[in-house]
């Protein structure tokens, strides 16, 4: 095989369809736009969502709910999480940077502790926020909790 003999394939190429050049052409006199009215017109498109005149489906359909733009987000860790965290690194103290650092939480997230799960260790936990079980578990093992504002 040579790089001169190269050659499409058997029906890959076509004549491109000559539109508006005369009636002979086949495509001549509409240039296969079909009769009159707007589709037959250049630059014609459609509304975004028109359907043939009938009422378009975001106009039959209710608007509903809201985005409250107060909402404060958290990223929720539990007491299970807590526990395994200070075992694995052997350490009492639970801060947010220590979250970030192993990947718990971005630098961003806002940080709330829920009471999901047990403790067995003392843990001094620093948070933007606690749930009322989570701070009830952690002082009953005489362990301390820090809000951050």
């Amino acid at each position: 095989m040579r790089l001169n003999s190269l050659k499409p394939a058997k029906g890959a190429l076509g004549k491109p369809k000559r539109i508006g050049r005369g009636e002979g052409s086949g495509h001549g006199g509409t240039s296969t736009r079909g009769m009159n009215g707007a589709k037959q017109r250049s630059g014609y498109s459609a509304k975004l969502g028109f359907q043939g005149g009938q009422m378009p489906i975001q106009r039959q359909l209710p608007k509903f709910g809201f985005n409250n733009p107060k909402k404060v987000e958290f990223k929720v860790i539990n007491l299970s999480s807590l526990q395994a965290l200070s075992e694995k690194l052997n350490v009492t103290t639970i801060s947010r940077e220590l979250l970030i650092e192993n990947g718990l939480v971005s630098k961003n997230d806002l940080v709330k502790i829920l009471g999901n799960g047990e403790l067995t260790s003392k843990l001094d936990v620093t948070a933007n926020a606690f749930s009322k079980s989570a701070i009830a578990k952690i002082e009953a093992l005489k362990g301390t909790v820090t809000v951050i504002e």
